[in-house]
């Protein structure tokens, strides 16, 4: 069964930096393109960033761009989501999720949703 757990999230101010972690298990990690995806409460979960399997190619939405850096260690299953200069707009859980089966893009994910991380940024 795969399983994602995401880690990083907490209280910062406005201006600061936040790392979070996702540790993925039950799948081959390497094979898959991974995303970072934020929820706001009572919206649809959106895509904010996604990797390729060997992390030649990113993506992040325009909204985050130049704020957030996706970042991936094969060796360890894991994904990153360094995210600097915080503002309160990204004040959401964050949830990492795999594609349903490319390596390349995070199209169809795979809804194997771990507990998400809560991220709340103060002005």
């Amino acid at each position: 069964q795969v399983q994602m757990v995401e880690s990083g999230g907490g209280l910062a101010q406005a201006g600061g930096s936040l790392r979070l972690s996702c540790a993925a298990s039950g799948h081959t990690f390497s094979s898959y393109a991974m995303g970072w995806f934020r929820q706001d409460p009572g919206k649809k979960r959106e895509l904010v960033a996604a990797i390729s399997w060997d992390g030649a190619n990113t993506y992040y939405a325009d909204s985050v761009k130049g704020r957030l850096t996706i970042s991936r260690d094969n060796a360890k299953n894991t994904v990153y989501l360094q995210m600097n200069s915080l503002n309160p707009e990204v004040t959401a859980v964050y949830f990492c999720d795999q594609d349903r089966f490319s390596g390349v893009v995070v199209s169809q994910p795979s809804a194997n949703w771990g507990q998400g991380t809560q991220v709340t940024v103060s002005s």
